[in-house]
C-alpha cells in the first residue's frame, strides 16, 4: 500500500495497523538506544580481549554517534523520496547486519567501522519511523502515540547499562561483550519481517533532492574536528592535530557559504540558512553541544572509573550508574506533569542547576571516599544529576523549535538531533582525552574523576548562561495535535 504523505492527514481513514506499527517502530528506536549505551559499559572488558589503545573506549561510542549525526541530518528526506517503509527496512536490515559485525569482530579497526555502519544505518531508520506516525494516526491519537516514546525508552535508558554489565559478566555461549551486539540479530529480524508485513508505504509528493555535497562538507568537517580531539594525547599532539581542527571550522564556515548559495539559486539546501540568523536557534545548538557533551562524556568517565579505578565489575558499573537513569525518569515525569507549559525556560534553568549540584555531590564523594566506596555512595549524586537530566530534555527541543519559523521547524528538528548526536561524540573526544591524560600525568582515579565533574559542571553553567537567547515558552499545539 502507497499512500501520499497527505492521505492520513485528510482523516479518510485511519491506517488499520497503526498500533502494531507503532511497536515496530519504537522497537527499532529501543535497538538504537540501547546501541549508544551498552559500550560505554562494556569497552573495558572489549580493550582487555580485543586489544588496542585507550583511544578504542572513546570511538566505540563517538565512530557511533558521529555517523548517525551526519546520518540524521539527510535521512528523513531519503524517505521522502523513496518512501519510508522502504528506507525502515533497509535502515534496520544494515542496523542488524551491521551488529553482526560488530559481534564477530577480530580487531579494534573492524569494531568501529561495524560502529560507525551501526550509526549510518540507524539514522536512515530512526526517521522514518516518527515520520510514519505523522502519517499513520489519525490527529487525534498522534499525542498518544508519541506518548508511547517516554515510557519505553526510560525503561530502555534505565535497563541499558544494566542489561550491557549483565549480558557481558553472563558469558553467554562463551561471547562474552560480544553478546551486546548479537542480542539485536533477533530483535532487527523480528522488526524487519514486521515491517515488511505491517507498515505503509507513504512519500512525499513534495519531496526534494538530496544535497550531497552539503552532505559531504559537514561529514569532512566534523572528522576534522572529532578525530584529532581523540588521537591527538595518544600521539603527543602533532603539529597536524591542530591543524586538523582549525581546518574544521574552515571547512564548517565554507558549508555555511555553500548553503547560502544553493538556498540563492533556488535549490533545496540541507540546512536552512535564516535558521543561523535567529538569536534563538544559534543559542539553542551551542547550549545543546555543552549539555549533550558534557551528559554523555561524564557517563563515560564515570564508568571508566568504576570499573578502572574502583575494580567494579561490568554489572556492578551498571547498577552504581542506575540512579542516574531513574533520576532521569523522575525528572522527565515531573516535566511532563505540567511543569513544562508552566514554567518554559524556566524548568530547563532549573534542571541545569540541580544537574549541576548533582555534579558537584559526586566530586564531593568521591573526595571524601576514595577508592573504599560503595555503588549506594554514589546515588545521592548520580539521582540529582539524573533529575536535572530529565528537568532539561523534556522542554530542550520545543524551546528551541519555539524560536524558528514554522516553514523551517523540520530542517531545525533535523539539525537539533544531528547536533545532540554530535556533542555525544564530542564529550566522549574531550572528557575521555581529558581523563586518560589525567592518568597519563599521574593522577590519581579518583583525581581524574573529580576534575571531569568540575568540567562537567562548567559546560552546565555555559548551559545555563545560553538559555536566556532561547523563547520563554514553547510554541503552543494546535488542538489534536
Amino acid at each position: 500500500m502507497t499512500v501520499t504523505a497527505t492521505s492520513a492527514q485528510a482523516g479518510v481513514r485511519p491506517y488499520r495497523w497503526r498500533w502494531i506499527a507503532l511497536f515496530v517502530i519504537l522497537a527499532a528506536e529501543v535497538m538504537d538506544l540501547l546501541d549508544g549505551l551498552v559500550t560505554t559499559i562494556a569497552a573495558p572488558t572489549i580493550r582487555r580481549d580485543l586489544g588496542g589503545s585507550e583511544s578504542l573506549v572513546q570511538w566505540l561510542g563517538a565512530g557511533y554517534t558521529l555517523a548517525m549525526a551526519v546520518g540524521l541530518i539527510t535521512g528523513g528526506r531519503l524517505g521522502d523520496l523513496y518512501g519510508k517503509k522502504r528506507m525502515f527496512v533497509i535502515g534496520a536490515s544494515g542496523f542488524t547486519l551491521a551488529s553482526l559485525l560488530c559481534g564477530v569482530a577480530v580487531s579494534p579497526e573492524m569494531l568501529i567501522a561495524s560502529r560507525v555502519l551501526q550509526g549510518l544505518f540507524g539514522s536512515v531508520m530512526i526517521p522514518q519511523g516518527l515520520g510514519l506516525i505523522k502519517e499513520m494516526f489519525p490527529p487525534y491519537e498522534v499525542g498518544r502515540a508519541f506518548g508511547m516514546f517516554g515510557p519505553v525508552l526510560a525503561i530502555s535508558s534505565v535497563g541499558g547499562p544494566v542489561l550491557a554489565g549483565w549480558l557481558v559478566d553472563a558469558d553467554f555461549f562463551g561471547t562474552g561483550w560480544r553478546m551486546i551486539f548479537l542480542i539485536n540479530l533477533p530483535l532487527g529480524l523480528t522488526a524487519v519481517l514486521a515491517a515488511l508485513r505491517y507498515l505503509p508505504e507513504y512519500r512525499s509528493p513534495a519531496a526534494t533532492r538530496l544535497d550531497l555535497p552539503g552532505v559531504g562538507l559537514v561529514s569532512l568537517a566534523s572528522f576534522l574536528l572529532v578525530f584529532p580531539l581523540i588521537q591527538g594525547r595518544e600521539l603527543g599532539w602533532p603539529a597536524w592535530t591542530f591543524v586538523s581542527m582549525a581546518a574544521s571550522i574552515a571547512v564548517f564556515a565554507l558549508f555555511g557559504r555553500y548553503e547560502a548559495h544553493r538556498t540563492a539559486s533556488g535549490r533545496d539546501p540541507l540546512v536552512t540558512p535564516s535558521l543561523f540568523r535567529k538569536r534563538a536557534f544559534t543559542g539553542g545548538l551551542v547550549a545543546g553541544l555543552a549539555f549533550f557533551s558534557g551528559l554523555i562524556g561524564f557517563g563515560l568517565v564515570f564508568t571508566l572509573y568504576a570499573q578502572l579505578g574502583l575494580g567494579f565489575g561490568p554489572l556492578k558499573a551498571g547498577l552504581a550508574a542506575l540512579p542516574q537513569a531513574l533520576g532521569g525518569v523522575v525528572g522527565f515525569g515531573l516535566a511532563m506533569s505540567g511543569l513544562q507549559e508552566k514554567l518554559g525556560r524556566a524548568l530547563l534553568q532549573i534542571g541545569t542547576l540541580v544537574m549541576a549540584a548533582g555534579a558537584a555531590v559526586l566530586a564531593l564523594t568521591v573526595h571524601l571516599t576514595g577508592t573504599d566506596v560503595s555503588t549506594l555512595r554514589f546515588a545521592p549524586g548520580l539521582a540529582l544529576a539524573g533529575i536535572g537530566m530529565g528537568l532539561v530534555m523534556a522542554p530542550f527541543f520545543d524551546i528551541v523549535l519555539a524560536g524558528v519559523e514554522p516553514h523551517e521547524s523540520g530542517s531545525a528538528s533535523g539539525t537539533l538531533t544531528a547536533v545532540q548526536q554530535l556533542g555525544g561524540a564530542f564529550g566522549t573526544a574531550v572528557l575521555g582525552t581529558l581523563f586518560f591524560h589525567l592518568l597519563a600525568d599521574r593522577w590519581s582515579f579518583g583525581s581524574a574523576m573529580q576534575l571531569t565533574a568540575w568540567v562537567e559542571v562548567g559546560l552546565l553553567a555555559l548551559t545555563f548562561g545560553l538559555s536566556y537567547l532561547l523563547p520563554r515558552h514553547a510554541r503552543p499545539q494546535e488542538p489534536g495535535a
